[in-house]
């Protein structure tokens, strides 16, 4: 029976199955896709591919797992009901003084102006109200420090201290953008429901340090002093601009990496040699055996210390899903090994996910968690047959097997990288076939050696050090190469979740064939001598075929089992081209245009996909900084950037490959700035602006990306028009002179550019930041010389965020539009959008989007011209 060979293999898919139910479809379609799980267990018995015991096992196993996951999601709430109720009510941004007692739980994170850690609270009391006690409230505390040395005083601070913290309770940020980072789900599926803010390290008291010193709180303080002082010997071993690559790389400590060097890594899909897994795993293993086997251990006692110190190296590296998996692998392979039962991996990986699924359902939704089980499970099942099909080469076998790897890799984890992560470098493959050996051979081991010998020699450490410093330097070098040949980067539209399935059932089934073409050949071989006997002592026919063989004009040849094997090839290969496309160009028929008006804060920006597929972006958004002189400490690694953080992320979420046309409405910092991270990241064609510059650093930036990307750049005055395509017309309304050369002005809301673009019969009319003066202006304007027909407008972007001095009644008037948005930041302190405005839309009958309340606001625009709003 088909079953019965890998009977825990199977119970681990049934397990995994009723988790990933569970978590997907709730109560209700958990309960359907029981159903057809004993269906299928039925069916199993019925046509005897299992046994009945087995079956019954492995519909339990999904049962099982199905429950544990609904009961954590039912216990996955938090304890303060009450203030919850509150806070919904109250609205997102609603925050509550408290003062909270509890343990630190995670290691502390200073970042610049920041300090970071968990909580797990034993007293919530809110202002007025007596202390309530808690069970297990997990928190996540954010202390924005008032002064330098209090980077020190945070610093430490460390897991397992007993604190009490005064600071405004609030509720984690929700996606406020379709596709967006839901921040409040992350945190839930953490057991965290609640966000405290503080500021000032004196905000926070130690009451204890540590004081159940055998608590596991205290246990894993003292792994992260441990990892703090290994991070300090590396160091000193290493110069600043490679100790936090070293760190990540040996350690797993990825808190001190270059942010721009990880994107470079992220750009070639090499990030995963950054996450200790089972190649680490497997790195420490090897070089631990080979000393005791230079020591003259016997195999029994090498098992043993194997399985003491994998532990101990998982706990030292950060414990992260990735190194969880490989551990427990290691650690159940190393038993079966010691007891002589040994079997194949799938029998390793099986136990290993069942294990951590049954400690924490919530890995499920890990993103390395997922990735380390798919792409290890993809090499245990394609690597071999794929190995014995290329060809075998008597040196430089090694190569062979090297590619093997390297392309099971890739495949399996290519539907999750786009999945999650929305792009894909044609290099890759090349990167990882020739960087991922040489830095887990050579750099790796060699940082551990330096690490390992500065506790007792520090010089040799050192020397150590200096020989994998070059090779550093030629690595990064390579690596930023690499990374900006931009032609070879791809943008992958967020996939549905089907498409993921279908890819890996596809390449499971490809890994089938290799497998059977391999013993169909062997048959052939094995067959051959009795076939050849058969001809010799038949009648000649000239099509007769014998056996394996056939025989034709008197001489012998193999029956083409090779092609009739092969013809899956083809259909296998016709179907990844069809998935590929259509994960490439989803919308490739689709011939609605859709208007996107973002959620970037305190500023603009808006998305217009035509209906051809181009797509325009109106403004960017971006943070103001007001940072004073001398607060450079205050800065930190990888700052939060409009662009880098929510404008590049949701582009490519959405499958934009290029922007075609964009639009600067004026230089302001909050309209550009997160332009620039578009620029770097994605072809841009065009670009409309107001032919002005601005003196500030901001302005100066986006011109230099422009420049360095050779970006057209175009300064139209109202009247000009273009279009895009034939549905698609776009006519500047201001301003209507300029003066000559690229005037610098500090002062550009009044110089905004004014367009009206008009999607098949709906028009939308973006206003840049102008006053009620320029809005005069520019219905004169259009009056005078009949720039636009006066007539109604479909949706309008509020000028100025919605500021009381724009928006007046005589464009109200004129215009008539149907809607507006207005765009600006949740409890910005600017009062946007002004009540007086409201006032003026509300009496013009405008129905009015805002992204402060709603997040993002998105129209579709049919064939029709009706406009639609889609959430």
């Amino acid at each position: 029976m088909t079953m019965n060979r890998r009977p825990l293999v199977w119970f681990a898919v049934c397990f995994v199955l009723g988790s990933s139910a569970a978590a997907g479809l709730g109560w209700r379609g958990t309960l359907y896709t029981a159903g057809a799980a004993l269906l299928l267990t039925i069916a199993a018995i019925l046509s005897r591919h299992g046994s009945r015991g087995l079956a019954i096992i492995c519909l339990l196993g999904f049962c099982a797992a199905a429950g544990e996951r609904l009961w954590a999601d039912s216990r996955n709430v938090t304890e303060l009901q009450e203030l919850l109720a509150v806070a919904e009510s109250d609205g997102p941004r609603a925050a509550y003084a408290v003062r909270i007692s509890g343990t630190i739980i995670s290691a502390v994170e200073v970042d610049g102006d920041r300090a970071q850690f968990r909580l797990e609270a034993s007293s919530v009391q809110a202002a007025g109200d007596e202390p309530l006690a808690v069970r297990s409230e997990r928190l996540m505390v954010q202390l924005r420090l008032a002064a330098q040395p209090e980077q020190e005083i945070a610093a430490a601070w460390q897991r397992g201290d007993q604190v009490r913290i005064d600071g405004e309770l609030s509720l984690p940020a929700m996606a406020t953008n379709s596709g967006g980072f839901d921040y409040r789900r992350y945190l839930r599926s953490q057991g965290i429901h609640w966000l405290l803010k503080s500021k000032g390290a004196a905000a926070l008291a130690v009451e204890a340090s540590a004081a159940e010193a055998f608590s596991a709180a205290a246990v894993y303080g003292r792994v992260d002093a441990a990892r703090a002082w290994l991070g300090a010997r590396l160091d000193y071993l290493y110069p600043a601009e490679q100790a936090g690559y070293m760190k990540g790389l040996v350690l797993g400590i990825r808190e001190d990496l270059d942010p721009e060097q990880f994107n470079q890594f992220a750009r070639l899909g090499l990030t995963h040699i950054l996450a200790i897994s089972g190649l680490h795993v497997g790195v420490f293993m090897y070089a631990l055996t080979s000393l005791l086997k230079m020591l003259r251990q016997p195999r029994e006692r090498i098992l043993l210390i194997l399985m003491a110190a994998v532990p101990f190296y998982v706990l030292l590296t950060g414990a992260s899903p990735s190194v969880l998996r490989a551990g427990l692998m290691a650690m159940l392979g190393l038993a079966a090994a010691r007891m002589g039962k040994l079997k194949d991996g799938l029998h390793l990986i099986s136990a290993a996910a069942v294990v951590l699924l049954l400690f924490n359902p919530y890995l499920l939704n890990d993103v390395s968690f997922q990735l380390s089980f798919i792409v290890t499970l993809g090499l245990i099942l394609g690597v071999p047959p794929l190995r014995r099909a290329m060809p075998k080469w008597r040196r430089g076998g090694w190569l062979l097997d090297l590619a093997a790897v390297t392309v099971v890799a890739q495949l399996v984890s290519f539907p999750v990288t786009i999945y999650y992560f929305n792009q894909f470098n044609l290099l890759s493959l090349l990167a990882n076939f020739v960087l991922v050996p040489f830095i887990s051979m050579i750099v790796m081991p060699a940082g551990a050696a330096a690490l390992v010998l500065s506790v007792v020699w520090p010089w040799g450490a050192k020397r150590i050090a200096d020989l994998s410093v070059l090779a550093n330097d030629g690595s990064f070098a390579i690596i930023r190469w690499l990374a900006d040949q931009s032609m070879f980067r791809q943008v992958w539209g967020t996939p549905p979740l089907w498409w993921v399935v279908v890819w890996l059932l596809l390449t499971g089934a490809v890994f089938r064939v290799l497998e059977g073409y391999r013993a169909g050949a062997m048959e052939i071989s094995g067959t051959r001598e009795q076939s050849e006997q058969e001809i010799e002592t038949a009648p000649i026919d000239e099509h007769k075929q014998y056996g394996n063989w056939k025989q034709k004009e008197g001489k012998a040849f193999p029956v083409s089992e090779k092609r009739r094997t092969y013809r899956p090839f083809f259909i296998y290969l016709a179907v990844s081209i069809l998935l590929l496309v259509y994960a490439y160009m989803p919308d490739a028929f689709d011939r609605r245009a859709a208007v996107s008006f973002l959620d970037v804060g305190q500023g603009d920006a808006a998305l217009i996909r035509t209906a051809s597929g181009k797509h325009i972006l109106v403004d960017g958004g971006g943070a103001i900084s007001f940072r004073k002189p001398g607060e450079e400490w205050r800065d930190r690694s990888d700052p939060f950037e409009v662009g880098s953080k929510v404008l590049v992320p949701l582009l490519r979420d959405r499958g934009v490959h290029r922007i075609d046309l964009m639009i600067l409405s004026h230089m302001d910092t909050d309209h550009i700035k997160g332009l620039i991270a578009v620029i770097e990241e994605m072809p841009v064609r065009q670009i409309w602006w107001n032919g002005t510059l601005r003196p500030s650093e901001d302005s100066s930036r986006l011109m230099k990306a422009a420049l360095r990307a050779d970006i057209p750049m175009y300064a139209p005055l109202a009247g000009e028009s273009r279009s895009l395509d034939k549905e698609t017309h776009l006519e500047v309304l201001w301003p209507v002179e300029r003066k000559p050369g690229i005037p610098v002005m500090k002062d550009q809301n009044e110089h905004s550019l004014v367009v009206a673009i008009q999607l098949y019969n709906s028009r939308f009319l973006f206003t840049g930041d102008i006053s009620v003066k320029t809005e005069s202006a520019i219905v004169r304007a259009t009056r005078e010389r009949n720039l636009a027909p006066q007539q109604p407008v479909d949706m309008m972007k509020i000028a100025h965020h919605g500021s009381r001095h724009s928006t007046g009644s005589e464009w109200l008037a004129y215009w008539r539009p149907a809607g507006a948005v207005a765009s600006a930041g949740a409890a910005n302190t600017y009062g946007h959008p002004h009540p007086d405005v409201l006032g003026r839309l509300r009496e013009a009958s405008v129905a009015v989007w805002r992204t402060d309340t709603g997040g993002e606001a998105k129209f579709r625009v049919n064939r029709l011209g009706i406009w639609t709003l889609q959430k």
